[in-house]
Parts: C-alpha cells; structure tokens; sequence
C-alpha cells in the first residue's frame, strides 16, 4: 500500500474538498485498518488523516529592566566650569535636508477572469446489479414508474442483460447549481469536481469490479469526457471504465441513435452479465 505522505499537496487538496462534499451530503467514507485480500491498493490520498493543529505557544512576557536612575543633578552643578562640556548649536546653514525616498509606482494589477456560467443539470445515481448508472434526467424530477423515459431505460437494461428494476443510491439528485449564492465559483470545473467525489465516495463504499453508464450530455462533461457527440462507445475516464450513453430524451426522439446503441451494446452485454 502506498504510503499516503507520498501524495502531492494539489492530490491532498482534492481529498480534503472530496471529503467535505461527502460530510456535506452525510456521506461516511471508511478506510479498512489492514490489506483487504483481492482488493485492489488504495489512493494513498484516500489514507491521508488530517492532524489536529497544535495550539499556539502563548506569548512570553517580557518585562521591561529597571532603569537606572540618573544621577543627581546637583553633583553635576558643583563641578567646575572649566570641566563642562562645550556644546555645539549647528548654524542653519549647516543643516541640510534629507533627502525622501521616492516612491515606485504599483505594478498594475490584471482583471480577474471572468467566471464560466454556472450549468444546469440534474443527475441521479442508480445501481443494476453490478452496474452503476449516472443519469441526467430529462426534465430534472425524478423519474416516475410510468415515465416514457423510465420505460425507455428498462428496455435498455434488459437488452443488457441487467435486471429491469434499478436501485436508487442517492435519493436526492444532484441539482446544479447547488447554491443560490452568486459569491461562489460553481462553473463547470466545481460541478465536474463535486460530481466526481459523489460518485467516487459511493463507489469506494460499494465496492471495487463496479460497471458505470454514463447516460446524458451532462453526465459525460461532469465525468471529464472532452467530446460531447461521443457516445456509445466504453472509454477512461475521471471516474474509471465507462460506457457512454445518449440521453434518454434523444434516445426517444431519435430511432436511429436507439438501433446504434443496440449494435455497440451487444459486444459488451456478456461481460456485464459475468458481473451478475
């Protein structure tokens, strides 16, 4: 196992921002104590505990010396005028101005970049046996029981040989953007991000040997997939092995898109049926 000191500060920033997203959505994330046998080796971020920050040493102080005291002033009026010390005045001529530093100007400071609209999706998280299913729904509720695009994804299970009836993991889905407030970044680099870390959070706690569907144009861009038109093919990406899938609305609306997919499903449909 690697060790997590190893990791790269931007890698243990990542973790830190994936680990409150998942406290935010009350999401445990529980790292086995020992080796797991057949597992596959941690992210050594994933290791990484956060240390308590050490309270601050409080400020030694310090006392001031007594000062001595002067001495008498009498003493110094008895002594002779002769002994005294002859002091100087400077004549004005002789004092000249210092000289005041000039100040530099400021370098000018460019304009912040401006920030990327904040998209608008909603994403919900089922599981098929050992597949999970990153769908983007089509008009943001959750689909119904006798919804023609419920339906629609049924057909599609069953011709993958999965059963018909997915589970929902995440009962609420992930409506973007996710604050109202205008103040925070929530452009499409903090969407994809928070996408990744609910779903990778529920893959570590299912389990490793997951299949993942990414169905809709959001769940492909969120999953870190560059090419929106790509679909229908199994592809690496932020999230691991997946297979890309139209959205369920243009699947409906598009007869030929649905015989294309069929025909890229069939070289896949064995081994999803070995992960039963």
């Amino acid at each position: 196992m690697s060790d997590p000191a190893t990791a790269t500060s931007p890698a243990l920033a990542a973790e830190a921002r994936r680990r409150a997203y998942l406290q935010a959505l009350q999401l445990d994330v529980w790292v086995p104590r020992t080796v797991l046998p057949f597992a596959a080796p941690s992210r050594p971020e994933a290791l990484w505990v956060e240390e308590p920050e050490e309270a601050p040493v409080a400020a030694r102080v310090v006392r001031p010396e007594p000062v001595a005291k002067a001495a008498p002033v009498a003493a110094a009026a008895e002594a002779p005028a002769a002994h005294r010390p002859r002091i100087e005045i400077p004549r004005p001529a002789a004092l000249k101005p210092a000289a005041l530093p000039v100040a530099e100007p400021e370098p000018e400071r460019a304009p912040p970049p401006p920030r990327e609209p904040a998209p608008r999706f909603a994403l919900q998280l089922l599981q098929s046996e050992r597949c999970l299913l990153l769908l983007e729904l089509p008009t943001g509720d959750t689909l119904g029981s006798r919804d023609p695009a419920y339906l629609l994804l049924r057909d599609l299970l069953r011709a993958a040989g999965l059963p018909d009836t997915p589970r929902i993991v995440s009962e609420e889905p992930i409506r973007w953007p996710l604050l109202n407030s205008g103040q925070l970044d929530q452009g499409p680099a903090a969407a994809a991000e928070f996408v990744q870390s609910f779903v990778s959070g529920h893959q570590e706690r299912l389990g490793e040997g997951l299949g993942l569907w990414l169905i809709g144009g959001a769940a492909r861009r969120c999953s870190g997939v560059e090419d929106a038109q790509l679909t229908g093919v199994e592809q690496d990406t932020a999230l691991g092995p997946a297979w890309l899938v139209p959205g369920l609305d243009i699947l409906m609306e598009e007869p030929a898109a649905k015989a294309a997919l069929w025909q890229a499903m069939r070289p896949l449909r064995r081994r999803w049926m070995e992960q039963q």
